[in-house]
């Protein structure tokens, strides 16, 4: 036999090269390596989808909301919630505190954390100047403004900015305690997606409530009207029966106006008019309402009132508006007093409908009213709830 290497023979009687064994484990090793592969796409391509499917979902929500509040509640629960956050935070620009007002005139559910309004939008010009997209970030006392209070253990951050037609509106910001949750660099193009489309629904939200107020205000003095309290008013009976909270109705009426108006004029008697709700206004909470029922008469509401309490701010409002002098274009100092009627819910009548509850309290609102107008004017008098 001639000497040398020898080949090998395997099952089949074939011989084999003594390379054959290597090359097979070397193949079989790039098999699995690829096998691996393909599975890491796969169940990159399956929470893909189900990010895909978590995304449409909270678009159709944020791109449905009702009004403005809703749509808040969305960003801060429901996105929280869906993607598994710690915590979640909405940044509005709100120079004029017209959000605010908007929210507090809907008595609107908001969640008290997470919402933050800024008088100006220098802070997130300065966070965003280099990086019109998404930041993802590592937590830092750069953003603790971003975030009403402090969510212990939140080390990842993803801020986005939210622009409408070049100009700040807020920033939507989520937190994580996973520090491989957001990480510089990350693809950001779904961030971006709801970044843009969050910020076109905020402004035409706020587009949306502009022009329900137009139509629900008092153009004269600038407070609601009373198509507006008759709508609020129902609500508020229908909250508080719910609730066993209490809630107080409000009638004033500027004393002598008819008076006023045909000695100085119309125009003094519109400067009466404004001045006067804008002192009711003063001393009213932000979930309170007034509003103008008619003429030189306004209405309030006091929502979780005992009728104690609104007593005794129907009389401040007395004291204040008889204390002042109307800042008017006329040669001589104007002085007004007003007269209240104050009435409560009648929280006895559970049978009763709630219009009919509202029309009861407000007409004993109206009685009382005219008892102190009958009995002097310049000030208070009550009903009690039956």
């Amino acid at each position: 036999m001639p000497t040398g290497s020898k080949g090998l023979n395997d099952k089949s009687g074939q011989r084999t090269s003594p390379g054959s064994h290597l090359s097979g484990a070397v193949l079989q090793a790039e098999n699995q390596r690829l096998r691996a592969q393909l599975d890491a796409m796969m169940r990159e391509a399956r929470l893909n989808q189900e990010k895909m499917r978590r995304f449409d979902l909270l678009e159709r929500k944020v791109i449905g909301a009702a009004s403005l509040a809703e749509l808040i509640r969305t960003l801060l629960q429901d996105y929280r919630t869906l993607f598994e956050l710690d915590t979640v935070s909405l940044v509005l620009v709100d120079p004029q505190h017209e959000v605010a007002q908007i929210l507090a005139s809907q008595a609107a559910s908001v969640p008290e954390d997470g919402l933050i309004f800024l008088d100006s939008d220098q802070a997130l010009q300065a966070l965003y100047a280099h990086a019109g997209r998404p930041i993802l970030t590592p937590n830092g006392p750069a953003h603790t403004f971003l975030f009403e209070t402090e969510v212990p253990g939140v080390v990842s951050l993803a801020l986005l900015p939210l622009v409408h037609h070049g100009r700040f509106i807020g920033s939507l910001n989520l937190g994580s305690k996973d520090r491989q949750r957001f990480l510089s660099g990350s693809s950001t193009d779904f961030l971006e997606r709801l970044a843009a489309l969050v910020a076109v629904c905020l402004d035409s939200a706020l587009a949306t409530e502009r022009l329900k107020l137009a139509g629900l205000t008092d153009a004269l003095t600038g407070v609601h009207n009373r198509r507006y309290f008759e709508s609020r008013c129902l609500e508020e009976v229908v909250a508080a029966r719910r609730s066993g909270a209490p809630l107080v109705c409000m009638f004033l009426d500027v004393d002598h106006f008819k008076k006023l108006n045909d000695t100085l004029g119309h125009q003094a008697g519109d400067e009466v008019l404004g001045y006067v709700a804008r002192l009711i206004k003063a001393q009213l909470r932000g979930s309170d309402v007034v509003a103008r029922y008619g003429g030189e008469e306004f209405v309030v509401l006091l929502p979780a009132t005992p009728l104690q309490a609104g007593l005794e701010t129907a009389e401040r409002i007395r004291r204040i508006v008889a204390a002042q002098s109307v800042p008017a274009k006329t040669q001589e100092t104007i002085r007004v007093t007003v007269s209240l009627g104050v009435s409560m819910l009648d929280t006895t009548a559970t049978a009763e409908e709630p219009s009919a509850l509202v029309a009861d309290m407000v007409s004993r609102a109206d009685k009382a009213l005219y008892e102190a107008k009958a009995t002097g004017r310049n000030r208070v008098m009550s009903t009690p709830e039956a």
